[in-house]
């Protein structure tokens, strides 16, 4: 195994680290010390393709390590990348990975990264040839080859997450969502926190039917509690807990509809309305089914979500706009209501009026806003 110099290893961490700028220079002062370091014009080209306008400086490091040693298995698999990277020359792109495989026919990553470029240069290929279309029939014949690829990756890396996650996106793709779903259970034994293969599992329970906002919001507080830096799962949190406000809505409009009901408010046919006011003792015994249904549909409810999803769901009323919308309808919904129950009205036309009041601005947007959580 090749010894890494200093510089190049210090490099790699400032890689890591986002600090590009800094990694170019080092490597760059390396090279100004021996330009015959292969490495170094190696990583040189892997700096340049972190900036999409420096793409064909990295065409040049790459080719300049590849007339170094043209059967250096790093240097291929770059110049493979900064091919890829530069557009347009899709199966080029695959022509130093092909010869990684023949130089090293044990080695898995070869194969992966040859699987991941034929897989999406076959898909460039069908697109083009149908208007930028790709069907579903053609996606699955666009994998057979990357399939096989993927398939000898996995058997000579059986531990590899990366060859497990190129396996993944060639099923996921080509529309084979059975074995998709197993190279994600094989990603995760593998890598419990692995980001986003257990946003996909998550996704995928919190979504089946039948799965309440509740035990949404308790799949993907579990998935944050393991890969807290997932924004997907922060923004999937967001969405059930969303899900969760919108449910106080209809609680308001029920204790609106006891009020109108209360006070006999829309004659039926064949029936005598409810003599007006009502009795100081009805009004007060109106408040005794609306503090149950806030008390058990609400508060309860609320007191039994996880500690993390009670955070979310002030955090979301602070920072977003749609839920202290809904919350303000079901405070006036809910105003409506007391105003209707706790006041001695003598006549209907005005609590007609403040009931419709109560429930139009809820009733507009009830129906369409399940996904405006901003």
């Amino acid at each position: 195994m090749t010894t890494l110099h200093p510089a190049i290893e210090r490099a790699n961490a400032l890689l890591d680290l986002d600090r590009r700028d800094e990694a170019e220079a080092l490597v760059k002062q390396r090279l100004a010390e021996d330009p015959g370091d292969i490495r170094a014009w190696v990583k040189l080209a892997q700096c340049h393709l972190v900036e999409p306008r420096n793409r064909e400086a990295a065409l040049d490091a790459s080719e300049k390590a590849l007339s170094l040693d043209p059967e250096d298995i790093g240097a291929l698999i770059m110049r493979s990348e900064a091919v890829w990277a530069a557009g347009g020359r899709w199966t080029e792109a695959t022509e130093p990975l092909r010869e990684v495989v023949r130089l090293a026919p044990e080695y898995w990553y070869g194969y992966a990264k040859l699987a991941e470029k034929v897989f999406h240069a076959e898909l460039i290929r069908v697109a083009h040839s149908n208007g930028g279309t790709v069907r579903a029939h053609q996606a699955d014949a666009a994998a057979k080859d990357a399939e096989k690829l993927a398939m000898e990756a996995l058997r000579l890396g059986p531990e590899e997450v990366y060859a497990y996650e190129v396996a993944w996106k060639i099923a996921s793709i080509s529309g084979n969502a059975t074995v998709a779903d197993q190279l994600d259970e094989a990603i995760l034994r593998l890598d419990p926190q692995h980001q986003y293969a257990l946003a996909r599992r998550t996704e995928k329970a919190a979504t089946a039917p039948g799965v309440k906002a509740t035990e949404a919001a308790t799949l993907y507080a579990d998935a944050l509690a393991t890969t807290p830096d997932s924004a997907r799962m922060r923004n999937q949190l967001d969405d059930a807990s969303y899900r969760l406000l919108r449910g106080i809505r209809w609680l308001a409009l029920l204790c609106l509809a006891l009020s109108g009901t209360m006070l006999d408010l829309f004659a039926v046919e064949g029936e005598t309305q409810r003599q007006l006011p009502v009795s100081l003792g009805q009004r007060l015994w109106t408040l005794i089914p609306m503090t149950a249904i806030w008390l058990v549909g609400a508060l309860l409810r609320y007191r039994r979500l996880r500690t993390g999803i009670q955070i979310n769901l002030r955090s979301l009323i602070h920072r977003r706009r749609w839920p202290r919308i809904v919350l303000a309808q079901a405070a006036w919904a809910m105003l409506c209501a007391l105003l209707l129950t706790q006041l001695p009205w003598t006549e209907r036309t005005i609590p007609q009026i403040l009931f419709w009041a109560g429930l139009a601005p809820t009733a507009a947007t009830i129906l369409f806003d399940r996904k405006k959580n901003s």
